[in-house]
């Protein structure tokens, strides 16, 4: 099974910015795609954003567009993401996901998850 690593995670007020790092190994191989889920309390894990490393393509979750960027290194089986003008919103659990593919806009990835890290915003 893929073992998937999680960083960047803290505390910050509306406004601040924050960089989540993802590092896979183990069972996912090597990816096509990477993406970024994330939890809040009390809610369902929501698609946030990812990246193809097939042609570069990204995808992001509407309210992420022009605030929050996805980048990879397939080499290193790695994914960030890269988040400005934080929300009290976007607090909740961030995970990242390894083993998928972008095929028409969507990603599609494996159903295994590390531990995430945490994002807090206050207003």
């Amino acid at each position: 099974q893929a073992h998937l690593v999680e960083s960047g995670g803290g505390a910050v007020r509306a406004g601040g910015s924050l960089r989540l790092s993802c590092a896979a190994s183990g069972g996912a191989g090597s990816s096509k795609a990477m993406g970024w889920f994330r939890r809040a309390p009390g809610k369902e894990r929501e698609f946030v954003a990812a990246i193809s490393f097939e042609d570069g393509s990204t995808v992001y979750l509407d309210s992420v567009k022009g605030r929050f960027a996805v980048s990879g290194d397939n080499a290193k089986n790695s994914v960030y993401l890269q988040m400005n003008n934080l929300r009290p919103e976007d607090t909740a659990v961030y995970y990242c996901n390894a083993g998928g593919v972008v095929i028409a806009d969507t990603y599609y990835g494996m159903n295994e998850w590390g531990e995430g890290t945490l994002v807090t915003v206050s207003s």
